[in-house]
């Protein structure tokens, strides 16, 4: 893979800059962090180089002076709102999140519950915590938020919520997905540590949009593309250009929320500390691109992804039409169209070639490999065959796995246990080649290549199943599928 992103100058910079913000103002900051603390991977698909826990690795940086608070909605505990990545409800999410955290020797101070309004399930996840030894504190819907600021700068709007105890100089506050409350819960301690007379502030940390990058960037219209089911939209900042004649890109909710988040910091101190949404923003990311090239080229990968992402999710039966419709809009502005891709290309050509659904992946020399569906093997169940087999030196006619091998495991598979589909998946190849790689020298060369298939593209002129979507994830592959449903 070609490196585009500076990990290492990200590590160092990015946690200098929130130290000059914490001694900007005094006593405390509050630093809202938006996205993914680990497990980053559309900004390590983006900017190739960047590692999936940089920004936990950079936050470990600043350990002995941070804490971290997680913050969860009542509403989503109510609803058992999941995770779609990981499969997982918030309120084990927030567990999760602590565990990851403590692990990697950083303090969880407490739980946030927001948007509380009396719900029972609310209470009994208080309790469980509780009773685990953790810190947790109600933070009150209020009514007329954010836009009544007169009563949420007041007794009966901040002034109600419980005051989250916190210990340490840096007060990272996060969350397992979006509108848990992150920025309410900043600005309610922001109002109770005044009352206090702590001096302390308030700063966003959101790796995407780049503002120091061009709006139209690939990298900046890949976010554009990610959150599509979102509806945001990249912006030029009003509030920058107008304040210091400089261009930055922010994104519409930032832009529109800001004269009231004006309004709420008057409220608090007099006055705001920032002209525009970009001032509030700590964010280094942007310097750190190291090759412009390597990473419009992965950008530009990334929102085909989401495109047959969202295709899929619709073939599903998903009621998505207007996030498809966007992104066939950024695809204009990126100049693309699938032909971008090459192992689409390769699958769409090998498929007309063979008569069958088919497969490609494009290896880290830029070799592509083909496969198609057989009898005996699924498209992508081949294609790790191939692939393995060209890595490995071993000439394309040989068999790895023979057909008497094969016919008993799908005789099993059909007759047993009732599977339609006789085809050996991913997973079983794989066990295959394991158990014969003992006797086997081919077998066993081949087994021994599939790290290098880490981050390479591929394509699938069929939805595949989970298991081997599963199998790729696994691997580290980029993996897209047409929207086609197997027969």
């Amino acid at each position: 893979m070609k490196i585009g992103f500076d990990n290492e100058k990200y590590v160092r910079i990015q946690s200098e800059h929130i130290k000059e913000r914490i001694a900007q103002f005094g006593d405390k900051l509050y630093l809202e962090f938006g996205g993914k603390l680990f497990d980053d991977y559309h900004a390590s698909r983006v900017l190739p180089g960047f590692e999936p826990d940089s920004k936990l690795k950079m936050l470990m940086q600043l350990r002995d002076d941070a804490e971290i608070v997680i913050v969860i909605s009542a509403v989503d505990i109510e609803k058992n709102k999941v995770r779609g990545d990981l499969g997982i409800t918030y309120d084990e999410d927030v567990l999760r999140l602590r565990e990851e955290f403590m692990r990697c020797g950083l303090m969880v101070s407490s739980v946030v519950i927001t948007h509380f309004n009396g719900q029972q399930s609310a209470i009994a996840y208080r309790e469980r915590l509780e009773r685990m030894g953790i810190h947790v504190w109600y933070h009150y819907l209020i009514e007329g938020y954010p836009t009544k600021v007169d009563l949420i700068c007041s007794a009966d709007g901040f002034g109600k919520n419980e005051y989250v105890e916190t210990q340490r100089p840096l007060v990272v506050v996060t969350a397992p997905g979006p509108g848990s409350g992150k920025m309410a819960v900043c600005l309610s301690q922001l109002y109770q540590e005044n009352k206090r007379g702590v001096k302390a502030g308030y700063a966003k940390f959101e790796t995407f949009p780049i503002w120091s990058i061009p709006l139209k960037h690939p990298v900046n219209v890949a976010y554009e593309a990610a959150t599509a089911d979102l509806n945001d939209v990249n912006m030029i900042d009003p509030f920058h250009l107008e304040a210091y004649g400089k261009t930055a890109v922010n994104y519409n909710r930032d832009v529109e929320i800001f004269p009231v988040l004006n309004a709420l910091f008057e409220g608090i101190y007099g006055e705001n500390p920032y002209k525009s949404p970009t001032d509030m923003g700590v964010n280094m990311i942007g310097f750190c691109i190291s090759d412009d090239e390597v990473c419009c080229k992965a950008s530009k990968d990334e929102i085909i992804r989401r495109f047959y992402d969202a295709t899929n999710k619709m073939a599903n039966g998903a009621d998505n039409e207007s996030e498809v419709s966007k992104i066939r809009l950024l695809f204009n502005q990126a100049k693309i169209s699938t032909a971008f891709r090459r192992v689409t290309t390769a699958a769409y050509e090998k498929k007309i070639e063979s008569g069958h659904t088919s497969a490609a992946i494009e290896l880290e020399d830029g070799t592509i490999i083909t496969s198609k569906s057989s009898p005996l093997l699924g498209c992508s169940a081949a294609l790790l065959l191939n692939a393995t087999k060209y890595l490995a030196g071993i000439d394309h006619e040989v068999k790895l796995i023979s057909q008497s091998l094969i016919e008993p495991v799908q005789k099993t598979k059909t007759e047993y246990l009732g599977a339609k589909n006789p085809r050996l998946h991913t997973d079983e190849v794989l066990v295959a080649l394991s158990v014969l790689s003992n006797d086997d020298e081919n077998c066993r060369k081949a087994l021994e290549q599939l790290p290098k298939l880490r981050d390479c593209q591929v394509h699938s002129t069929v939805m595949l199943s989970e298991v081997d979507r599963k199998i790729f994830k696994k691997l580290g592959c980029g993996l897209t599928c047409d929207p086609v449903k197997k027969k």
